[in-house]
């Protein structure tokens, strides 16, 4: 999620999604001169995004919190970027800058394309190292392995990765960006376009997950948790905020014991904030909202209620085991959970 021209530019222009400019990679072998190394990397979210939030959910499940160190930034961001103003002070205390803009500043002048999250940046020089979304958790599940925990789920397989690279472009185009191109839209027939497209795809998700547990598989692959960070924020934003309001996801009931299974699965809810997901989009986005006021609904209880998937095979971890707690000091904020 970028900060570029000012949020009063949301919803006043056509949405196109920039492509991430700085796509270096973080491999076992450094071979763009970023090798793998414990404790030298610090990844930087915001619990509202869920671009980002497919990054502190792949951490989280392949045991990484020790080896790549977080922050997480205010969920309100202001037009000079992404800020840390939960922190002591408004500062990270690892890179010791108040905006991530300073880490981009420090790797490069007059990029294209905003300061977006996530981003992992070069503890030691204060440098980005990359802000592609697209990339940063594939490497996480494969170059990054030698540092997974024990019992860590292979969340894209070698043998299935065909598989899942289709079905993620389709969920990608269709869903992912699909909620903001609708959200986003400047008239009524590119929006009628985009919140049509959502639907066609969320029906043909939902077909296929009548019939498995998973999207791909028998276990929880990164097709998942790319799918699932747009639905745990349809019924809370994309449906009223983002107009994509045909039914709610809790009026698909496949999709809504889907969802309800990757939530109560260590690792998906635990990371879920649901505070920050309403006040950033709410209160960031004043070209479609401009009073910034944030709805009290939905209710979130029915979160927790059993789901039922288990009966359709196959198992989370696979022979694998789920995390272990949430570390203290990245535990969700209880106004943020059901």
């Amino acid at each position: 999620m970028s900060v570029g021209e000012g949020n009063e530019a949301y919803g006043r222009k056509t949405f196109k999604r920039s492509r991430s400019h700085f796509a270096d990679r973080i491999t076992a072998d450094g071979h763009d001169g970023w090798p793998v190394e414990p404790g030298r990397y610090r990844l930087v979210v915001s619990r509202a995004c869920p671009w980002a939030s497919r990054a502190v959910i792949s951490r989280r499940l392949l045991g990484l919190e020790d080896a790549l160190s977080m922050a997480v930034a205010d969920p309100i961001q202001d037009d000079r970027s992404w800020r840390f103003t939960l922190d002591p002070d408004g500062r990270d205390p690892v890179l010791g800058i108040r905006f991530l803009k300073e880490a981009y500043d420090a790797r490069e002048s007059d990029y294209p394309g905003g300061v977006s999250v996530p981003a992992v940046v070069d503890v030691p020089s204060g440098r980005l190292v990359t802000n592609d979304y697209q990339r940063i958790t594939l490497d996480l599940a494969t170059e990054w392995r030698d540092l997974h925990r024990e019992g860590a789920p292979d969340l894209y397989p070698r043998a299935l990765r065909d598989e899942i690279d289709t079905v993620m472009a389709e969920v990608y185009e269709d869903v992912n960006n699909g909620v903001y191109r609708a959200g986003f839209a400047t008239g009524q027939e590119e929006y009628e376009e985009a919140c049509a497209g959502v639907f066609r795809r969320l029906e043909t998700l939902s077909e296929r997950l009548a019939r498995q547990r998973y999207l791909v598989g028998g276990t929880i692959t990164e097709a998942d948790i790319r799918l699932f960070t747009t639905l745990v924020r349809f019924d809370a934003v994309y449906h009223g905020h983002f107009k994509c309001n045909r039914w709610k996801l809790t009026e698909d009931p496949v999709l809504w014991a889907y969802a309800r299974d990757l939530f109560q699965t260590p690792g998906f809810g635990d990371t879920v904030d649901f505070d920050h997901i309403k006040r950033h989009y709410y209160q960031v986005h004043t070209g479609i909202n401009p009073t910034a006021v944030v709805p009290l609904g939905p209710d979130l209880a029915g979160w927790l209620a059993p789901h039922g998937r288990a009966d359709l095979g196959g198992s989370p971890f696979g022979d694998g085991t789920p995390p272990g707690p949430v570390p203290a000091a990245e535990a969700v904020a209880p106004q943020g959970r059901p």
